[in-house]
């Protein structure tokens, strides 16, 4: 790279990818690393190919994207939602061979002159991306895709308190960063990016509607998420049947299923949806489908998105509802503000504000026109500020900033 007539040395980075699966924080540094400009970045990965043979999900993925090291690394067993036993029996089977693997890509980031690690907030991502950077002198960024709180094990927050740098996917995640003392010189934000091309508002919704037996004239509300409390589905019902004393006119699909992680020894939170459901009244106007893969169906489909989730981190699906050119209902809270643009691209209320909630939604119910508006208005934002492009020009800004170049 040569800036201002001054030749500056390639950077190195590497990536932390210990999980198998290809998930949601995976898909944005994904993004990140295709994008990183390889005129003075050079970009690796350790990657977790899995243990029994078949190749997981994360390296299928990541062998995609060009111009890319990867280095398959052992990181041991996860301790995520997991018996005291299966970790036990995992980590006597697992515990040498993932020791000399962690110990040869130490070597690997010596000999790659790899300055620094990027991790996720993933316990194996942090714990061992900070490590390793103690042990090889580069600098550890851990980047963070939920807010920060105590939850968080203690070795991450350990590795969080002695990083270079930690990055929230927003504002609000930035500041909870902060909240729970660590440096605000140290903590930076980068709005997550999608990929708009991938996504075709023009995309027949019909086929859904016929499914489910919903007329075209018909206002249909979607709503899909991993069903747990905080994603809002309880004040949606509530709402709904405040519009119901004004108009029965609407279908609400609720896509997903139950997350396992966010109640455990509650039951079926479905089940409790679904039984509010019935007390509310609800049970012509609500739709559960469990989950779903065609998801880019359903937003064609639907002439709303809406999810009042609490503290939203970010909200992807509010990016790929505006994709779809698709106003978005959810709450002036969390980092979903600094996504939906109120009385732009959709409607903001108040956290527990039913009433407003149900206005939102009825004002978007009887004007078509204005759902189209914020549709068009939504996509637009999403192609010229919500890019690859730009979230991967945040990051190399903070690896100049935590270098010093």
């Amino acid at each position: 790279m040569v800036k201002a007539g001054i030749e500056t040395p390639m950077l190195n980075v590497l990536f932390m990818q210990s999980q198998t699966y290809f998930g949601a924080d995976s898909y944005i540094h994904s993004l990140v690393i295709k994008e990183l400009d390889r005129s003075w970045i050079n970009v690796h990965v350790a990657c977790n190919y899995g243990h029994n043979g078949a190749k997981s999900a994360a390296a299928i993925a990541l062998e995609k994207l060009p111009d890319l090291h990867i280095r398959p690394t052992n990181f041991g067993t996860s301790v995520n939602f997991r018996s005291k036993s299966a970790i036990v029996r995992d980590a006597v089977t697992q515990g040498v061979p993932a020791f000399f693997s962690l110990a040869g890509l130490a070597k690997y980031i010596r000999d790659n002159q790899i300055q620094i690690i990027h991790c996720t907030e993933k316990p194996r991502d942090a714990f061992y991306g900070q490590l390793l950077a103690k042990l090889t002198g580069a600098k550890c960024v851990i980047e963070l895709h939920v807010k920060a709180e105590d939850w968080i094990s203690k070795n991450v927050q350990w590795a969080m308190g002695q990083a270079d740098a930690l990055v929230g996917v927003s504002e609000f995640v930035a500041e909870s960063i902060v909240a729970m003392g660590y440096p605000a010189e140290k903590t930076f934000y980068s709005l997550n990016a999608i990929e708009c091309d991938r996504w075709d508002p023009d995309t027949n919704g019909r086929p859904i509607r016929q499914e489910f037996n919903i007329e075209a004239d018909t206002p249909l509300l979607l709503t899909v998420s991993r069903l747990s409390y905080w994603k809002g589905h309880t004040e949606l019902l509530k709402a709904l049947a405040e519009v119901k004393k004004q108009t029965a006119n609407f279908k609400l699909l609720i896509v997903g299923e139950d997350d396992p992680r966010a109640h455990p020894g509650h039951g079926s939170y479905t089940a409790e949806l679904k039984e509010l459901v019935d007390q509310l009244d609800l049970t012509k106007e609500v739709i559960f489908t469990g989950y779903r893969r065609d998801v880019q169906a359903l937003m064609a489909a639907c002439d709303m998105y809406t999810m009042p989730s609490f503290e939203e981190p970010f909200g992807m699906v509010f990016l790929e509802a505006m994709c779809m050119k698709k106003p978005v209902i959810a709450l002036d809270n969390g980092g979903s503000r600094e996504v939906v643009e109120h009385n732009k691209s959709g409607l903001l209320s108040a956290p527990q504000d039913i009433q407003q909630l149900a206005e939102n939604i009825l004002t978007l119910i009887h004007d078509p026109e204005l759902r189209c508006n914020m549709g068009e208005y939504g996509r637009a934002r999403a192609e010229k500020y919500f890019t690859p492009r730009r979230m991967a020009e945040d990051i190399e800004d903070i690896y100049r900033q935590i270098l010093s170049i």
